[in-house]
């Protein structure tokens, strides 16, 4: 089953923003952290950032800190991905993930979410002028 879908990618120019959003199942919602990550082909894919379920803290990768923030919809079972000021770097497929190991505690916590746990589908995220 369908356990994530994100969406909300585009084409933008560098400084303007994009949202994505992460719809997660029930099951998801209820017992997982959602986190964000992102990859370039040929390149490994990186976290980008979360929220914690258990405190609402949120933490995200220095590249992007000040420029992206995180909020939730549990009316929607949805994550946002809000991000300002894209630049050129941020060019990526954006894809949110959740699995039993991640708490979100730091940003490096989201290696702890592993290829066999739940991705979604990735959207795609391009910054150009």
């Amino acid at each position: 089953q369908v356990q994530l879908v994100e969406s909300g990618g585009g084409l933008v120019q560098p400084g303007e923003s994009l949202r994505l959003s992460c719809i997660a199942s029930e099951f998801i919602w209820n017992y997982y952290n959602i986190g964000w990550f992102r990859q370039v082909p040929g390149k490994e894919r990186a976290g980008v950032g979360c929220m914690s379920n258990e405190d609402g803290k949120t933490h995200f990768r220095d590249s992007v800190k000040g420029r992206f923030t995180i909020s939730r919809d549990a009316s929607k079972n949805t994550v946002y991905l809000q991000m300002n000021n894209l630049k050129p770097e941020d060019t990526a497929v954006y894809t949110c993930a959740a699995g039993p190991k991640f708490g979100c505690y730091e940003v490096e916590d989201l290696r702890f979410i592993g290829p066999d746990d739940y991705w979604g589908q990735g959207t795609q995220v391009t910054v150009s002028p």
